[in-house]
């Protein structure tokens, strides 16, 4: 049997270096809910060890049941009905009952709603392990930030009727968000939110690109204040899927088939509002789309590892030139440098949603009536900075997991050649899905957008003097000075572009987050390569995938990170130079550069 978790030494490795202790503290508040909750751990060893349960099951599940259906899925695709409803294609649907029963789709809800109160680290190895087997399947498994908003902002009425729902894999739900004129500027949002004299609440209007539209639980975004224009005039509702609640259509897309994508219609819908008035943009999307960022940058790991190991295999077995193409120079490169791609992206997620972990846990403390107002105050100083490196991480993470996830699909194909572009493997179906990644739940531009204020901002520089004061080994005490002077160019490039202006910074943020990035990750790298953990990893020879042999994980680290941070250091002067050109060109000289609207036709 396979086991999408015990073949991956990453992801193990991390789940040992990370102290997923202090994680399970925070979401068991103390364990002061042990003995209360069937599922709820008495200490932070139980709880690791119900994190590795779960992990192997979902694993195994993945490997033997959920990958061996995705062809299908990805030729069958989704079915609209006569009646405005959708049906699943049947491995989806297949797959979705065995994720229910395995009780796995309430991973981060609370114990007293059936959930699994799991972290948001734990959950997005688990996005990562489906997502490998399944990329559509991900968008259905991976929407539990819907209930998550629910738990977080609606009313306790409204969350008893749900969130056992959703726990048990009985519902599924959907962001209803954009509008066929409103796509990434939500605040151009018109679906209309109105009351009748009794103030019950009901919706009319249309939403497109729904990912699982068709779901039984919709959060909606729409426009409660018809004198308000902006953010400020909108709310978010939940609706039931129901008669008044048709889809019109299915988008016929590039990839991820088994992820229906929707064009709705609501007919005076019945609704119910979610937390405040006025709120629904500001306040509860936001959340609701840095948690499905997160996702996504997860969904985005998945796909490139599932890449990842087609093109190793064929790189080995494929003889060409009197020998395995992984001979080749050339070849043996990308092999390399798409695996360092991979863990340098699964540092930054791993990081980034244990950031999120400290971000929720201190908002609960300093929330908490019945913590002491020392607790309290401490946890509020701890999340004034928290939610900064928050902020500038998740954006981060999804614009650089995305991005990667599609160059590493390109070139397993190219890996592959001819065979990487026919469907007798699935090279070119990941390549199809890896494309939406950079798209949905926000375009890595608009990502950038995000990101550059945290690094602009200060935010950037103060999480990077706090990676810098970590203890780490000797053996990379050269590649700390690169690091050190890779920080010093980043800063110059700063202090440049806060000169030029607002606009400036936008034109060269990819440069200013790319930078960032990269030492980040090399802070990251270099303390996976201090670990103190015992870790033993096989090692190929010529002959076979397995040659018997093994060396330490953090002797293997370490070789990861000076070829990650020596090949990023000449990148990052470039991106600095750039930066400090002061190039205005795109600016001044568009229409000339651009060059006349063609006709098309």
């Amino acid at each position: 049997m396979g086991n999408f978790y015990r073949d991956n030494d990453d992801i193990q490795f991390l789940m040992k270096h990370i102290d997923l202790g202090e994680l399970a503290n925070f979401m068991e508040r103390g364990f002061r809910f042990a003995g209360r909750f069937d599922t709820a751990p008495a200490n932070a060893q139980e709880a690791i060890t119900n994190y590795d349960l779960v992990l192997d099951a979902l694993g195994q599940l993945s490997a033997d049941f959920i990958a061996p259906r995705s062809e299908g899925i990805d030729r069958q695709g989704s079915t609209l009905l006569e009646n405005g409803t959708v049906k699943y294609a049947d491995g989806i649907a297949e797959s979705l009952q065995a994720l229910a029963k395995a009780d796995v789709m309430g991973f981060t809800l609370p114990h007293e709603y059936g959930g699994l109160n799991f972290p948001s680290l734990v959950y997005s190895a688990a996005i990562e392990i489906v997502s490998r087997a399944d990329a559509s399947l991900m968008n259905l498994f991976g929407l539990q930030g819907i209930a998550e908003t629910i738990n977080f902002f609606a009313d306790e009425e409204i969350k008893r009727q749900y969130l056992p729902q959703f726990a048990a894999g009985k519902v599924t739900g959907a962001m209803v968000l954009t509008e066929p004129d409103a796509g990434s500027d939500l605040q151009a949002c018109k679906l209309r939110a109105f009351q009748d004299a009794q103030g019950n609440w009901y919706l009319h209007g249309v939403k497109r690109f729904i990912t699982n539209g068709c779901g039984e639980v919709l959060l909606v975004l729409a426009r409660s204040e018809p004198d308000r224009s902006g953010g400020l005039g909108l709310s978010l509702f939940l609706c039931e899927r129901g008669p008044t609640v048709r889809v019109r259509r299915l988008e016929d897309k590039l990839g991820i088939h088994g992820s229906p994508t929707c064009e709705l219609f609501f007919d005076n819908t019945p609704c119910r509002l979610i937390g405040e008035r006025q709120r629904g943009l500001v306040t509860y999307v936001m959340s609701l789309m840095n948690g499905a960022r997160i996702g996504i940058a997860a969904q985005s790991m998945g796909i490139a590892e599932a890449a990842y190991r087609i093109a190793r295999d064929y790189a080995h077995s494929r003889k060409q030139f009197g020998g395995p193409i992984e001979k080749l120079p050339a070849v043996r490169d990308m092999v390399i440098e798409m695996k360092t791609q991979i863990e340098a992206g699964r540092a930054l997620l791993y990081e980034t949603s244990r950031i999120v972990d400290h971000e929720v846990g201190l908002t609960k403390i300093s929330e908490d009536p019945t913590e002491s107002p020392e607790a309290q105050k401490e946890a509020k100083q701890r999340l004034r900075t928290i939610k900064r490196v928050a902020a500038m991480l998740t954006p981060m993470s999804k614009y650089y997991c995305s991005e990667m996830c599609n160059r590493v699909t390109y070139d397993a194909i190219q890996i592959l050649g001819g065979s990487g572009y026919m469907r007798d493997y699935a090279c070119e179906r990941l390549a199809r899905d890896a494309r939406i990644t950079t798209i949905y739940e926000g375009t890595s531009q608009l990502q950038i957008v995000a990101a550059v204020r945290g690094v602009c901002g200060g935010a950037c520089e103060k999480y990077l003097a706090e990676l810098a004061a970590l203890p780490y080994d000797d053996s990379v005490k050269d590649l700390l000075a690169l690091l050190s002077e890779g920080t010093q160019q980043l800063t110059k490039a700063v202090a440049f572009v806060k000169e030029a202006g607002v606009d400036y910074m936008d034109l060269f943020g990819r440069q200013l987050v790319d930078i960032a990035i990269a030492l980040i990750n090399g802070y990251l790298l270099c303390g996976q390569a201090s670990s103190k953990v015992q870790m033993q990893v096989p090692v190929a020879d010529d002959a076979s995938n397995g040659s018997g042999k093994t060396v330490p994980m953090t002797e293997r680290k370490r070789m990861m990170a000076r070829r990650y941070i020596l090949r990023n250091a000449p990148k990052i002067r470039a991106w600095a130079e750039e930066v400090c050109s002061g190039d205005k060109s795109t600016f001044k000289e568009y229409e000339v550069l651009a060059g006349p609207i063609p006709e098309l036709g």
